[in-house]
């Protein structure tokens, strides 16, 4: 029955924004904290942001520091990644996952334990 849904992904010029959102079911999404992860192809995993449970906590890795936004919607069970100020570098495919609790991970890459499908964001250069 747990289910995490990415969408939003999809082709957008260098400068350009996209809004990501990531719906779940199965679960009472207000006792987790949810991260944002990306990958692209040959590359490992790298964390890109994180919100607790209450979404006064916020993390985001530097290389998007400034250009993406995370946040909660508790009663919609979705939680959202603005990305804006596209990069080339931010070509991937976008993941939203769980965490083991209300509170985000020391790292934004472990500390998870169910992640959506993905999404793909390409960015043209």
């Amino acid at each position: 029955q747990l289910q995490l849904v990415e969408s939003g992904g999809g082709l957008v010029q260098p400068g350009g924004s996209l809004t990501l959102s990531c719906v779940t079911s199965g679960l009472t999404l207000n006792n987790y904290a949810v991260g944002w992860s990306r990958q692209a192809p040959g590359k490992e995993r790298e964390g890109v942001s994180c919100i607790s449970y209450s979404g006064r906590t916020t993390n985001y890795a530097d290389s998007v520091k400034g250009r993406f936004t995370i946040s909660r919607d508790n009663a919609k069970n979705t939680v959202y990644l603005q990305l804006n100020n596209l990069k080339p570098e931010d070509t991937a495919v976008y993941y939203c996952a769980t965490s083991q609790g209300r509170y985000c991970p020391v790292s934004l890459e472990s500390g998870y334990n169910y992640w959506g499908q993905g999404t793909q964001v390409t960015v043209s250069s």
